[in-house]
């Protein structure tokens, strides 16, 4: 569980900004909390804890899976779940900010180990975003496992987005993908803390927020962060330092039939180092480093973004990436910052592109 509450204090920080983490144990003594999540095999749960009985209830809205069941404490402040179900079995709670919790039976089958990310539950509408941009970063477990991209609300709440898709370089000509949600696809929750978009395919994502405008949303294929773009596409100094980062990460995958993804994956901790020049390096848990370059922007990176029809429709001010080349292999690593917190993603293949369709990622989020 010390994986999953560094986890949570780098969560907790991003959505709130936090100076240090000394400041997330001092939210109310409300005995009874509630919260939104999101599984990274794509559920969308509702969370409450009842700390004067002791028990958590939870409702998954993907697979239909609910119970309350009861916890104890540990003496390091992480929860014991007894699930009668197997399904919840241990989480940390930093009071009325975020909760993580490790879930068995998560994914529309039940049977899928996923860790749980949650946020205080708070008033989310529509209207909260309309007439703002937004970038964002999807982080998933299939299909290239990641995506960057742009998302702009109008003032009456119709939603277009477009995004780079590194994996689809291995299929010349589907790097870039666009779509719009119009209004009427949106669906207000009555409870006023959440709502859906529903997708023509039936399908329907879930999203919550922050009166900040960061805001999440749970999809089918995963979970995507997205925070307001910066005023400038320079590199900001003052987010200079090095970074306690937490990642997901698959090695030797490959596409199968269905989008079935095989691979090796495994979560590991390590470094994020940045210099005042936007030299970045990310090293793992063995200090071995696993990305290094210098950031430079994505609206001044042609082959994301050139101003034409053929790249992004947006520059994603605040965004940053480099590409690191040998004779055998090509790296794209993108990052963005937000409050003291890293949000960083890369994508690997082998050269020449495309040549046996293997390929390697990783993903994660950085606290300074």
């Amino acid at each position: 569980m010390k994986a999953a509450r560094f986890l949570l204090c780098a969560f907790a920080c991003l959505l709130v900004g936090c100076e240090s983490t000394s400041k997330l144990g001092s939210t109310g003594t409300n005995p009874v909390r509630s919260y939104n999540a999101t599984a990274s095999v794509g559920d969308f749960l509702t969370i409450s804890i009842d700390s004067s009985a002791l028990t958590i209830t939870y409702k998954n809205y993907t697979n239909g899976e609910t119970g309350t069941v009861p916890y104890t404490v540990n003496a390091d402040g992480t929860y014991t779940i007894t699930d009668p179900n197997g399904n919840l079995l241990s989480a940390y709670e930093v009071p009325g900010t975020a909760l993580v919790v490790e879930a068995a039976n998560a994914g529309p089958n039940k049977d899928t180990k996923a860790l749980i990310t949650a946020i205080e539950t708070a008033p989310a509408s529509i209207s909260m975003f309309a007439g703002r941009n937004f970038n964002y970063v999807q982080f998933r477990t299939s299909t290239g496992g990641l995506e960057i991209g742009t998302v702009t609300v109008d003032a009456s709440g119709n939603i277009t987005h477009g995004g780079y898709w590194p994996f689809g370089i291995l299929s010349p000509g589907s790097s870039f993908n666009s779509g719009s949600f119009p209004a009427s696809s949106v669906t207000e929750d009555a409870s006023g803390d959440f709502f859906t978009i529903n997708e023509s395919g039936g399908a329907a994502d879930y999203v919550f927020g922050t009166q900040s405008g960061f805001f999440a949303v749970d999809t089918g294929s995963g979970t995507i962060l997205s925070e307001p773009k910066a005023a400038t596409k320079n590199f900001a100094s003052a987010t200079a330092g090095t970074y306690k980062a937490l990642f997901y990460k698959k090695t030797n995958a490959q596409m199968g039939q269905n989008n079935v993804e095989s691979g090796t994956a495994s979560e590991d901790n390590g470094t994020v180092t940045v210099g005042s020049n936007g030299a970045v390096t990310v090293a793992d848990s063995q200090g071995n480093t696993i990305a290094t370059g210098t950031l430079a922007a994505i609206a001044d990176t042609p082959y994301i973004y050139d101003g034409t029809s053929n790249t992004l429709s947006d520059p994603l001010y605040g965004m940053f990436t480099f590409r690191t080349s040998t004779a055998n292999s090509q790296q794209d690593v993108f990052v963005t910052f937000q409050g003291n917190a890293v949000i960083f993603a890369s994508f690997q293949t082998g050269l020449p592109l495309a040549q046996n369709g293997v390929y390697s990622y990783f993903y994660g989020v950085g606290l300074k």
